[in-house]
């Protein structure tokens, strides 16, 4: 039965170490020298760039993770589907933001860390939006008495967007790696590993505030509506230390050379 998934999956874990140990080999350039101490590592949580990459991954891995644990019961309580048909139609989501990350990667290499992550937010902004309304009947009166409208997903748009963010999130994990490469290519350990620890927060302090949001507004989207909000922080962050230093710089550089001329 179900139970002997852990225990293979576990199995292939093993299996991954071991080829791991025997097949990958130490780059020289990326070894830490002996007379670094963990504490002088964890001084980069005082980056605030590693910070923001931090911000960035606790949505592309960590929202991944959580809206994975969240959207069997999500479907099963909001359009009321069999567990067995919510488990295969929450694969739409997981599978692609698992499976497609070497392509976030290939598309990081070729357009660069920025533009990626950049429009990943961007797409995720306008899914969670539309993911975020809730199912709403309201009235109107008209000139032919009152009218009553439905508004909401049904559950073949709801698993579309939900398969969009998923492929979104596959490229953004890959692209906030890609940032860290291009800018700690000295430090990859200590810094990838500072972020993923804040994607693996993310992963499991934000199905508890699901959960804490639906027992408080009893409306299940509001998953959605809080990571929407998570996404808003992470485009102005970008947009202020990114887009717009980016500009500035430009208009700049711009200036500079007729002056110079």
């Amino acid at each position: 039965g179900w139970t002997m998934v852990p225990q293979v999956y576990a199995a292939i874990m093993l299996g991954t170490l071991v080829l791991f140990w025997l097949f990958s080999y130490s780059d020289p350039a990326h070894l830490v020298p002996s007379n670094v101490k963990f504490t002088d590592q964890l001084k980069a949580l005082k980056d605030p760039k590693v910070l923001k990459y931090c911000q960035y991954y606790s949505i592309v891995f960590g929202g991944y993770v959580a809206l994975s644990l969240w959207m069997v019961q999500y479907y099963v309580g909001e359009f009321g589907l069999d567990i067995r048909v919510a488990a295969l139609l929450a694969a739409c989501f997981s599978l692609p933001g698992g499976v497609l990350r070497a392509i976030g990667g290939m598309l990081s290499d070729k357009y660069g860390a920025h533009s990626v992550t950049w429009w990943v937010m961007w797409v995720s902004w306008i899914c969670l939006f539309l993911l975020s309304y809730p199912q709403t009947d309201f009235t109107i009166v008209t000139v032919n008495g009152p009218k009553t409208f439905h508004i909401g997903l049904n559950v073949y748009l709801f698993t579309g967007l939900m398969f969009l963010l998923g492929i979104c999130w596959a490229f953004g994990k890959a692209s906030v790696f890609k940032y860290i490469s291009d800018d700690y290519p000295q430090n990859i350990g200590a810094i990838s590993g500072i972020v993923g620890l804040a994607g693996g927060m993310g992963g499991f302090i934000l199905p508890i505030l699901f959960g804490a949001l639906m027992d408080l507004t009893g409306i299940r989207s509001s998953a959605f509506m809080l990571m929407y909000g998570v996404v808003w922080v992470s485009l102005i962050w970008m947009y202020f230390t990114e887009v717009r230093n980016t500009r500035l710089m430009g208009s700049q550089g711009a200036a500079a050379q007729p002056a110079a001329r």
